[in-house]
């Protein structure tokens, strides 16, 4: 499924994950379930740092979760993470296993400090580009926070949760089950948009 100049560099990449990482498949009998799971086995012998399992018991399949071996994973793919989302998918394994992100450390206590539980889904398509960001600003918050949860959601294979939000254009943002936002955000847009005193708090840095 993945080429070897793909394999190289996922190697490579995965050299930087300092715990284990457990990826969790919820599967069945689908073509698209036998793909999602030689996907997942190709990435993991990229690393004796990842195992994967077949026991998951996700609602949404063929789905997996990515975290931290031991603790509950918060980040979950529903489909498979291919196109622009084999990114998203390789930053969730190198953040899950305690890889640094690349953000301000202003963004990330910000993201710690969010109150409350906030459960999202993201609806993509593997051929838009502007879901990718989307994506890994909601993965990233999701691996900082434990109240956060994130699934993204390939909606070609998910016709009824994108009858049943109406979902018209991607990417659309789900919280708590109601539509959240749709078009492209960063973290930093996210977070505004959650904590409503962020505008006081810049205000009285300034």
């Amino acid at each position: 499924m993945l080429d070897i100049n793909i394999k190289n560099q996922i190697k490579a990449y995965f050299e930087k994950i300092e715990k284990p990482v457990a990826l969790i498949a919820s599967l069945d009998d689908s073509e698209k379930s036998s793909e999602l799971l030689t996907l997942l086995q190709e990435v993991a012998e990229q690393s004796d740092k990842i195992i994967v399992s077949t026991d998951g018991q996700a609602i949404n399949r063929p789905s997996f979760s990515v975290g931290a071996v031991g603790d509950k994973a918060r980040i979950s793919f529903a489909g498979l993470p291919m196109g622009h989302e084999m990114t998203s998918f390789i930053l969730a394994v190198l953040q899950s296993g305690g890889y640094p992100p690349k953000v301000e450390q202003a963004i990330i206590d910000s993201i710690k400090e969010l109150p409350g539980k906030l459960s999202f889904q993201t609806f993509v398509s593997l051929s838009c580009h502007n879901c990718p960001d989307v994506v890994q600003a909601l993965n990233l918050m999701a691996a900082l926070n434990p109240n956060i949860e994130h699934e993204m959601i390939d909606g070609a294979l998910f016709q009824p949760l994108v009858d049943q939000y109406q979902i018209m254009a991607v990417p659309t943002v789900i919280l708590n089950g109601e539509v959240f936002g749709q078009g492209r955000m960063g973290a930093e847009e996210i977070i505004a948009k959650l904590d409503t005193g962020s505008a006081e708090e810049e205000a009285a840095k300034l």
